[in-house]
């Protein structure tokens, strides 16, 4: 049996969830390497991510264009992802095969001295380059001085304990995954701060109709992972929105519905939170989608069409998929 070759960002997380999947897949008797490749979005560290598409015509994919041209190549067999990286329509010639078992998709507060939201001081000084994060904050916490946050894990963590930051705003699944959450006080429920589309969970992208790989594939997919997500990329995808705009959706199935009910929490806001649409409904388990576009259908009747105008507008986030 041939090696696998999984591509992946050289981060600290991103090679914790190629090895993750590796080990899934050596589990069940596969030789499995890891080939590092490096993206746009690792290149600029010196731009907030929401900016990151006005500078130089750089649109969505920003972590997944160089290891998709790999994988077109032939150099890797599949690529690991954050699913919420993956633009909500992929390029052709590429489609999501699996998607894993999810971690807490929930936004941590992480703070060295104050232990939720509700307790930093006035003016407090809170990191992130988040827009989705930011606005929230802004709606609940309009006096709070939000600063841009970018690098990898290690490198928030360390300035956050430097005391540049009285607070920072990360992905508990991250945090949860590299054994960091020495400094997280409070897990942020999603009618707090939404998260965003997909946040928690992993994709794994190979090339179109590569069936070899997707029966070797098949046993990592999570179904209520894939209905949850499925629920929350439509969403972003019928709002024309990217993984860097203000837009949160949290879906998770219903542990008490008997049939099968999914729950999706959604929002979209004005990124300095002065205007905040939040949509939350039900739906059927197997039908997903619709329920996501039903719900970010009614968050554009309602006006989120004009945030997100103003947000494309002043260059803030990534333009629309056409």
């Amino acid at each position: 049996m041939p090696t696998l070759r999984i591509g992946s960002r050289g981060s600290q997380l991103a090679l914790w969830q190629a090895n993750h999947v590796a080990e899934l897949l050596r589990a069940r008797g596969h030789e499995v390497a890891i080939e590092i490749i490096h993206t746009t979005g690792d290149k600029i560290t010196d731009v907030p991510l929401a900016q990151v598409g006005t500078k130089g015509g750089l649109g969505k994919g920003i972590f997944t264009k160089e290891i998709e041209e790999a994988l077109a190549a032939g150099r890797i067999d599949l690529a690991v992802h954050s699913l919420k990286d993956l633009p909500t329509e992929l390029p052709p010639g590429f489609q999501i095969a699996a998607i894993t078992q999810r971690q807490d998709a929930r936004d941590a507060f992480c703070s060295r001295l104050y232990s939720k939201i509700e307790d930093l001081p006035q003016d407090a000084r809170v990191g992130t380059s988040s827009l989705r994060r930011q606005a929230q904050l802004k709606a609940i916490r309009p006096d709070l001085d939000i600063h841009p946050l970018r690098g990898n894990v290690d490198t928030r963590l360390r300035k956050l304990e430097q005391g540049e930051y009285d607070a920072i705003i990360l992905a508990t699944a991250g945090l949860k995954r590299l054994g960091k959450t020495e400094l997280i006080r409070q897990i942020i429920p999603a009618e707090i701060i939404c998260p965003a589309a997909g946040q928690g969970a992993l994709g794994i992208e190979i090339r179109a109709g590569d069936k070899t790989m997707c029966d070797h594939l098949a046993l990592l997919n999570d179904a209520n992972a894939q209905a949850a997500t499925t629920c929350e990329r439509a969403l972003l995808q019928r709002m024309g929105g990217g993984c860097q705009v203000p837009i949160g959706a949290f879906a998770e199935v219903l542990k008490d519905a008997r049939n099968g009910k999914l729950h999706l929490e959604a929002i979209v806001a004005d990124p300095d939170g002065s205007k905040l649409l939040r949509e939350s409904r039900d739906g059927d388990l197997g039908g997903p989608e619709q329920l996501g576009n039903d719900a970010g259908e009614a968050l554009l009747s309602r006006g989120a069409d004009e945030i997100l105008e103003a947000v494309y507008g002043h260059g803030l986030a990534v333009p629309p998929q056409p």
